[in-house]
């Protein structure tokens, strides 16, 4: 097959210009198939708690659940790049952040990706220290459900943008080694692009970042309700599930997705 995905392959697609795909898997199968149909990034992601666990949120999902399904994804080896979600609390203390670390780590991920803003520069600097990569999602962080009152569009008003723009900002320049964006608007995902260097991967925040993240289960058109704005179902005339993830890596890489109808604008 194709030599393996490095994070520094990631890196040179910021420094080109050019976009990289990734998707969410939980398992080796899925893992497997994503990584021959050329994606080029797995997220052993926290979103398990809603698709694999029936629950409707990512709180519940504990660390050793991230750890198990870390070590099956990676145990085939994918020639992508592999990151695990650091799990609700799990972060919450720098001690439990380097024990969280050290397991996900040791279980086969590649990097991992803690929720938050600039109260994670710490950690990040912690962590690159001890040779972790790290990937700082941002926006609508779903750990943060509760305090935000729901799902909902991050940035809206100029106060928070600018928040946004500064915690992304300061997290570029303190180590973190790949950024992402949820649910952010188009013109707040530009600014972040104009003040960081590292990899921005995007999930409903426009087709400016250097890559895009779908849920595996959203991709692929099986998850129950209302699908979010960002998704597009790409099994839909595809002839198999293979078929569809490549759909999803070309679309990504030509830009065709997302399209309009897929960001936030306002």
């Amino acid at each position: 097959m194709h030599h393996h995905v490095s994070l520094s392959h990631l890196k040179a697609h910021r420094a080109a210009g050019t976009r990289f795909s990734m998707v969410t898997a939980y398992d080796a199968c899925f893992a497997q198939l994503s990584s021959d149909a050329g994606i080029d990034s797995l997220l052993v992601g926290d979103s398990l708690g809603m698709v694999l666990q029936g629950h409707d949120s990512t709180l519940p999902v504990t660390l050793e659940q991230m750890v198990y399904h870390t070590a099956c994804v990676t145990r085939t080896k994918p020639r992508a790049f592999v990151i695990a979600d650091m799990p609700f609390m799990a972060a919450a203390t720098l001690e439990d952040t380097m024990r969280s670390a050290r397991l996900l780590m040791q279980a086969g991920a590649q990097m991992i990706k803690l929720e938050g803003g600039a109260q994670l520069l710490g950690q990040v600097q912690r962590l690159a220290d001890q040779g972790v990569p790290v990937c700082c999602h941002l926006g609508l962080t779903p750990q943060f459900v509760n305090r935000f009152g729901g799902y909902k569009v991050q940035g809206r008003t100029q106060a928070i943008a600018d928040q946004l723009v500064a915690d992304a900002q300061a997290l570029d320049a303190a180590g973190a080694d790949m950024l992402l964006l949820e649910c952010v608007p188009n013109h707040v995902t530009a600014r972040i692009m104009a003040v960081t260097q590292a990899p921005v991967v995007g999930i409903g925040a426009g087709p400016e970042t250097t890559a895009q993240v779908l849920v595996l289960h959203d991709l692929l058109g099986i998850t129950p309700g209302k699908p979010a704005r960002f998704v597009q179902n790409f099994l839909s005339g595809s002839a198999s599930i293979q078929a569809a993830l490549s759909a999803f890596d070309q679309a990504v890489k030509s830009g065709a997705y997302p399209a309009p109808e897929h960001c936030f604008v306002d």
